[in-house]
Parts: structure tokens; C-alpha cells; sequence
């Protein structure tokens, strides 16, 4: 059952996944949140451990940077391993100036400049949106957790470092609240296979104002992110 990618067999994967970008990260979260974690892949090094929380099986696993790689992760997931749900857990740059590092983002939309949806032959432009049943089941966890979390319109862009200066003021005109580099390809697979996606974000570069997170804040500093995550398994 394994693919080019990823090696694990059927059942070792479960229902529900976690996706961040970095598979160190993955790593980090597997050992830190997770009970009994067993590591089911390293092919490239991308990372995916299969663990417990309160109970319930869940994998998080390493999606890679940019719509290409999380889009051959999350198909196999959907399509080989049967997995119904995708979280992506990830970080984003703020172009709204009300957004502030680390604030948690749910991606209701992603809007994107990537050609990836060109695959699907439609006849129009298509509206890469979350699954409302995981947004809705976040957006009650996070109240119940007492976290505050934003939910709106986000960009996925094949572009991090960008040759046109006012790029970010165009897409903030239009209300998008932060850019970061995946969810679209996996709303569209998503819909593609008829299962479930939803993206959660925290913010790691205020881009309006030159503001970042240190690399190691990157890596263990979004604990609020991941236990609105963690609730949706």
C-alpha cells in the first residue's frame, strides 16, 4: 500500500491528520501532544508519527513547503490511505494591521495565484473553501478554550519572495488577512476526493510592520494553534 512517498501500510494512518510544514515540527508535536507515538515514514525525511490524544487515534504528519508537495501528501492521504479529515496547522505572514503575532487564523477561503487548480478543467475560477463541519467544530473549540482566533479569507501563494513591492496591499484591499503557501492545493484536493479540510494558522511575520518570530518560536510557540487542532481528532 505504500507510494513513492510514503511508506506506511493501510491502518497505520489514521482518520483524522494533522499537516504542519515542517517535518521536524511534526516531530515535535508527535512527542509532545501525542500518546504512544509510532513513526510510520521517513521517505525524504518527511516525518509521520500515529498516536492518541484523550483517547482518540490521530497522525500528524509533514507536509512540505508549497502547494506542489502538500498536494502529492494530502492526494495519497485522501485517496490511498482513506483518511477523511486534514488539518493543516501552519504559519503565515499578517497583511491586515489588526493581526499580531502569534494570533491563530482560520482559513474560512483561500484565495491563491497558483495554478494548481488548472488540473481540474473547470469552467470558471474555483472557490477553494474549508469544510464548514471542521470550521464550525474549531471555532466552538477554541471558545471553549477560552482562545481567540480570527476567521476570514487567507492567500496561498506560490511566491515567498515577491519581485512586485505592493503586492500584499492589493490582496489586503480585499480583506485577506494573512499569506502563507498551502491550503488552497489542499481545499481543492479535498473537494476533489470529497473529504474533509480545514487550515489553522498562526502568525509568525507581521509583514506590514517587519515583525517575526524567532526560528525556534516557529517551531514550539504554537501551542494554542495545536490544541484547536488536537480538539478536531
Amino acid at each position: 500500500m505504500s507510494t513513492p512517498h510514503n511508506k506506511a501500510a493501510l491502518g497505520d494512518i489514521a482518520k483524522t491528520v494533522l499537516m504542519p510544514g515542517d517535518p521536524l515540527r511534526a516531530k515535535f508535536i508527535a512527542e509532545t501532544y501525542l500518546e504512544n507515538p509510532v513513526c510510520f515514514n521517513t521517505v525524504r525525511n518527511m516525518l509521520g508519527f500515529t498516536g492518541t490524544y484523550k483517547g482518540k487515534k490521530i497522525t500528524v504528519m509533514g507536509s512540505g513547503m508549497g502547494m506542489p508537495s502538500i498536494g502529492i501528501y494530502s492526494y495519497e492521504l485522501f485517496h490511498t490511505y482513506d483518511v477523511d479529515n486534514i488539518i493543516r496547522i501552519g504559519s503565515a505572514g499578517a497583511i491586515q494591521p489588526e493581526v499580531k503575532l502569534k494570533d491563530v487564523i482560520i482559513g474560512m477561503g483561500a484565495c491563491t495565484d497558483s495554478n494548481y487548480g488548472k488540473q481540474f478543467e473547470l469552467p470558471g475560477t474555483f472557490s477553494a473553501i474549508a469544510d464548514y463541519g471542521l470550521l464550525k467544530k474549531a471555532v466552538e473549540a477554541a471558545e471553549k478554550l477560552g482562545i481567540n482566533v480570527k476567521v476570514g479569507n487567507i492567500l496561498s501563494s506560490d511566491i515567498f519572495y515577491d519581485a512586485r513591492p505592493d503586492v500584499n496591499q492589493r490582496w489586503a484591499r480585499m480583506g485577506i488577512m494573512a499569506a502563507e503557501m498551502e491550503a488552497a492545493a489542499l481545499y481543492m484536493n479535498a473537494a476533489y476526493a470529497h473529504k474533509h479540510a480545514l487550515c489553522l494558522l498562526t502568525v509568525s511575520d507581521q509583514l506590514l510592520r517587519g515583525e517575526s518570530l524567532s526560528p525556534d518560536e516557529r517551531q514550539v510557540g504554537f501551542d494554542q494553534m495545536m490544541r484547536v487542532a488536537l480538539e478536531l481528532a
